[in-house]
């Protein structure tokens, strides 16, 4: 090989090297380290065109060395925080202020699903308490539109927490699961210690501002390890990917159907789940998970947008997301 083309290959597995996208070097390194950060995106490099190869016009600089192109990360994602990480292996594609803590509104109902699976019995009845009219008054909370008396199974009160969000539905399984609101609290927060959850704490199970607006928080890297850990629970992942579901009236409950408010299944080819949110204070937020082939990829954005009528933010967010790491 002559000379200057291995002086050319050197300086260009140099630059390569030394080159990463929005990070310093010693970041990089630590990357290395760590499986679980992220990794660089594809890069290529190309060399200036010359006229004559080895030589320069008189008076000229010297030649330039490659040029390295770095893939963009996901533009246009509005969310004041987010991730997205490959669901099978851990590997985090992208990060946005992941780490910092924030309300979570409705995703913690995927914490209180989480632990009514692993405890089981789904198929007890459970009746209704009154308790969820003021509950559900209080913080003008979504409802699956239960009534109190009404007599449903766990598994049936799965579908109405999960799918239009029903916080007496997440009412009526802590205090059948918990004993008592203190009690499933303990579970959930003991739950989120086992879990690695070291940045989440819960106050309320359905992720209302009870007794303060940041009382319960997460952060987007903890919530892909509950989301995670979570769609391993073939249940939670069955019912958390079904667009609507029907409870035909019974001698104990009236008909119900609840449809499915994640508007990402309709939306992205591949989306398989997990849970959208808002509060005043959290903003649209959507945990999410999407398949392509043999790739799973599971993401979070926090505070899409702050108004009440724009759950379509997050979801964009996580189109965006979803198509940059698709795309790799």
């Amino acid at each position: 090989m002559r000379l200057s083309a291995r002086l050319m290959i050197a300086g260009l597995a140099m630059a390569v090297g030394g080159v990463t996208a929005g990070c310093s070097a010693a970041p990089k390194l630590a990357y290395a380290q760590n499986p679980t950060q992220p990794s660089s995106r594809p890069a290529t490099a190309s060399g200036p065109a010359s006229t004559q190869p080895g030589t320069a016009p008189a008076g000229a600089p010297g030649p330039a060395g490659p040029r390295i192109e770095i893939a963009a990360a996901p533009r246009g994602v509005k969310a004041k925080e987010g991730i997205l990480v490959d669901a099978a292996t851990g590997q985090v594609l992208w990060t946005k202020a992941a780490d910092v803590e924030r309300p979570i509104a409705s995703i913690t109902k995927v914490m209180t699903a989480y632990l009514v699976i692993e405890a089981g019995s789904l198929n007890r009845v459970i009746t209704v308490p009154n308790g969820i009219v003021a509950y559900d008054k209080t913080y003008d909370a979504s409802t699956a539109g239960l009534v109190p008396g009404e007599k449903l199974t766990a598994l049936q009160l799965l579908y109405a927490m999960l799918l239009p969000s029903g916080a007496d539905a997440a009412y009526t399984l802590a205090y059948a699961y918990g004993g008592s609101r203190a009690g499933f609290l303990a579970r959930m927060n003991a739950a989120a210690s086992r879990l690695g959850l070291s940045k989440t704490h819960f106050s309320d199970f359905s992720g209302l501002p009870d007794p303060g607006q940041y009382t319960t928080y997460s952060t987007a890297r903890d919530l892909i390890g509950l989301g995670r850990d979570a769609m391993k629970l073939p249940l939670l992942a069955k019912i958390v990917a079904t667009r609507s579901y029907s409870v035909a009236a019974g001698s104990g409950h009236r008909a119900h159907t609840w449809k499915n408010g994640n508007l990402l299944l309709t939306r992205y080819p591949g989306a398989i789940g997990i849970k959208p949110g808002f509060t005043a204070a959290a903003g649209q937020c959507l945990l999410f998970e999407a398949r392509r082939g043999t790739k799973t990829l599971i993401g979070v954005v926090l505070h899409s947008s702050s108004s009440v009528t724009d759950p379509s933010a997050a979801v964009n967010d996580a189109i965006r997301m979803l198509n940059y790491g698709f795309s790799g």
